[in-house]
């Protein structure tokens, strides 16, 4: 990976203390139907597929059970080995790739992609979302297609509340403190974990997109017919939009050649 200033998600301990609360198996267990619903949005026309910022591999586990070929790709090591080792468990076969998602780039080699979960706009230098974007414009073959699925700017507003707390059943709790800033771009996050008595804090930032900001970012990367949607169901971003849900396709030559 490129030499870089370190910023918050370069942390592993972050990644590692705080999965049981991120990934808990229920999560994993949703995204065997939130991946179809996926599908049913974006209608990609071939079965090779990237899952940007897999994590855990909660998607290309899913994807992979649905015979698409997968590449997911993570910065993170901790998150990697779970990927994998689900994966063996499975019997999938997932190529695996560490990487940061800002360089990762292969050349119209998809013809889906996924960014879910929020794994968008986490960079201190917000023009490194677009380079992220463009990456992926590139690597999607013509008539490609990405799913988004991110906290947008208007639900967020709606239910934002300074802080929130959870516990998990073996007695670890959460504290999350949240302070919107930078003229309402920007989420700032303090989350303490306290398990057997020891309490660890963690901050993080990043980057909250409207809906129209987000379609604008696309939309200069080179995407067309973007559409939003308020849930992975396919629900109107509007007034009672529970996340952002964007799908943006990438023209075929045909189309290009005639605009």
């Amino acid at each position: 990976m490129p030499a870089r200033r370190k910023e918050w998600f370069d942390d592993e301990s972050f990644w590692r203390d705080l999965y049981p609360f991120m990934f808990p198996p229920q999560r994993f267990k949703d995204a065997i139907d939130d991946a179809k619903k996926v599908l049913a949005l974006a209608r990609p026309r071939g079965r090779a597929a990237l899952d940007l910022c897999c994590g855990p591999g909660r998607y290309s586990l899913a994807l992979a059970r649905g015979r698409f070929s997968v590449t997911g790709v993570d910065r993170t090591k901790f998150l990697l080995d779970k990927a994998r080792a689900r994966a063996r468990r499975a019997g999938l076969q997932i190529e695996w790739v560490r990487q940061d998602m800002r360089d990762f780039l292969r050349p119209e080699a998809f013809d889906l992609a996924l960014s879910m979960f929020t794994s968008f706009g986490y960079f201190d230098d917000k023009k490194e979302d677009a380079v992220v974007l463009h990456n992926i414009f590139k690597s999607l073959r013509p008539g490609g297609v990405l799913a988004m699925e991110l906290a947008g700017k208007e639900p967020l507003a709606k239910i934002f509340q300074p802080t929130t707390s959870q516990t998990l059943p073996d007695g670890s709790q959460l504290v999350q403190r949240h302070q919107i800033f930078d003229d309402w771009t920007r989420v700032r996050n303090e989350w303490t974990l306290v398990r057997k008595g020891r309490a660890k804090s963690f901050r993080f930032h990043h980057t909250i997109y409207s809906g129209q900001e987000l379609k604008e970012r696309l939309e200069g990367a080179g995407f067309r017919d973007v559409r939003l949607y308020g849930d992975l169901d396919g629900g109107e971003y509007g007034i009672d939009a529970t996340r952002l849900v964007a799908v943006a396709r990438k023209g075929t030559r045909r189309s290009s050649r005639r605009r």
